[in-house]
């Protein structure tokens, strides 16, 4: 496809740009730079100016934000367990040392591969430049990517299919032996509408095809985005803006850079799993919380490095992203479902703001795992520890407790008919504070069924650690 470029890049810059990545040596070692790097500039929605610098790593450290104008340069890494839920962008780190809009700087690391890299900031918010990734990728390339006599990392790869729902979003990964994208968006807009892709994401192809899209917005959100602290950087030299008709004071890099703009941020976002993906991923309507969500769903099932992947390991099935429904894989047919919200819906009473169950991740007789999202857009949050928000205990164990119930009705005949009411909780203790971007995992599994009365024992988890444990009894009765 042609692009049609505005000046400051054009078509050749582009791929001499690819061509220069397509040069670096495939070593199969741990990747770095070889010295200093810096961009400059003012920050997409907090509007300040920030100086980036990329340092070469060590062997071994990883990928590392370090916050220079904060006492002390606190050094934040790039991993999930960071990352904060925030409105249109990805924020990781907390309170005052947090970093905004990190995924396009992020987006040029990972397209190159980079595994050992510190990025220096004075300020919270990195340079937007033009809009794309592509200024870091220049710069990184201009620093030199070298590889070491380190390995290179193990990828994370899964063996089986696994599909994440968040809102709009929907996710599919497959197993692969290499990172490819299947993005879908479509927005009621004539210069954009049903827009699809599909990238297999090698440090050459991310240059040519996605690297240098840019962020896009509409004009009429400007007002409303502005007044809650939003682009305040914003300008059409740094995004693509529409107004009701068509460009505003823009011209496209391609005729389908929104699509690709997509697909760049999820190369971004998903070099919060600290390590190199290996996955087929179908996104239709991608968003900065889903892709957060959707790592956080592949660590929890990746799997060793010699494990069967590719070919060797459940073939993906023919998807199509605006169906937003694919088939399930044999494998998976096998397990239990995944049920999404408006299957809870269909079983539990509840409803906004208390309907705290996302998903259920797996059911069967005995046990059931479920999942909660806490986003900062949590009702509570507004009354809750105002400017220090923490979620209330006793809706960790409300959660935990419609979770459980989610197991009960699995368990009779007709779910819709009937109601779970809990009668006591035991030994509940709170191990620590759950906060904004947290996922909560509920675990449950029955210890005893008397009749119409069942015991559990449940505990909630975060990246892992227990936050909350108790035990439960409650009743099945006629709704």
């Amino acid at each position: 496809m042609t692009a049609v470029l505005p000046p400051g890049i054009t078509a050749d810059e582009i791929a001499r740009e690819a061509a220069r990545v397509a040069a670096l040596p495939e070593t199969g070692g741990r990747r770095t730079i070889a010295r200093a790097a810096t961009v400059s500039g003012v920050g997409l929605h907090l509007g300040a100016e920030c100086r980036l610098t990329f340092q070469p790593g060590a062997a071994g450290q990883g990928i590392v934000f370090r916050r220079v104008d904060r006492p002390g340069a606190p050094e934040i890494p790039v991993h999930v367990s960071q990352a904060v839920a925030s409105e249109r962008r990805t924020v990781i780190g907390h309170d005052e040392d947090a970093l905004h809009t990190v995924e396009h700087v992020l987006a040029a690391v990972a397209g190159l591969r980079i595994d050992d890299l510190v990025i220096e900031m004075d300020a919270a918010e990195p340079p937007i430049a033009d809009g794309s990734a592509g200024p870091f990728l220049q710069a990184l390339l201009d620093a030199g990517v070298v590889s070491g006599d380190a390995p290179a990392p193990a990828p994370l790869r899964i063996t089986e299919p696994v599909r994440v729902i968040d809102g709009e979003s929907v996710y599919e990964a497959y197993p692969a032996d290499a990172l490819s994208l299947e993005v879908s968006i479509d927005f009621p807009h004539p210069l954009i509408g049903p827009q699809a892709g599909r990238y297999v994401v090698t440090p050459s192809a991310f240059a040519a095809e996605l690297a240098w899209a840019r962020t896009f917005g509409f004009l009429r959100e400007v007002e409303a985005l502005r007044a809650k602290g939003l682009i305040q950087g914003a300008s059409t030299s740094n995004a693509v803006v529409l107004d009701e008709h068509g460009l505003f004071e823009s011209t496209l890099r391609w005729p389908d850079e929104f699509v690709r703009h997509k697909a760049m941020d999820c190369v971004g976002d998903l070099a919060l799993a600290g390590t190199r993906v290996q996955a087929r991923i179908v996104a239709y309507k991608p968003s900065h919380r889903g892709t957060v969500t959707l790592v956080r769903e592949l660590l929890r099932q990746a799997v060793p490095a010699d494990a069967p992947t590719g070919a060797d390991a459940a073939a993906a099935p023919a998807v199509s992203p605006s169906t937003a429904r694919p088939a399930r894989a044999a494998s998976e047919e096998r397990r239990s479902p995944v049920l999404g919200i408006e299957d809870i819906m269909k079983v539990l009473p509840h409803r906004y703001p208390f309907l705290l169950v996302d998903r259920i991740l797996e059911i069967d007789e005995k046990h059931v795992v479920g999942l909660k999202n806490v986003t900062i857009n949590e009702p509570f949050f507004q009354g809750h520890f105002p400017g220090h928000p923490i979620m209330p205990g006793v809706l960790i164990v409300e959660a935990m407790a419609q979770t459980g119930g989610m197991l009960l009705l699995g368990n009779v005949p007709e779910p819709s008919q009937k109601v779970v009411y809990f009668m006591s909780l035991d030994n509940v203790k709170f191990r620590r504070p759950v906060k904004p971007g947290d996922s909560l995992r509920f675990e449950l599994e029955i210890v005893q069924i008397r009749g119409m009365v069942c015991k559990m024992r449940g505990v909630a988890k975060v990246d892992g650690e227990v936050v909350c444990e108790a035990d439960m009894a409650a009743m099945v009765r006629d709704r």
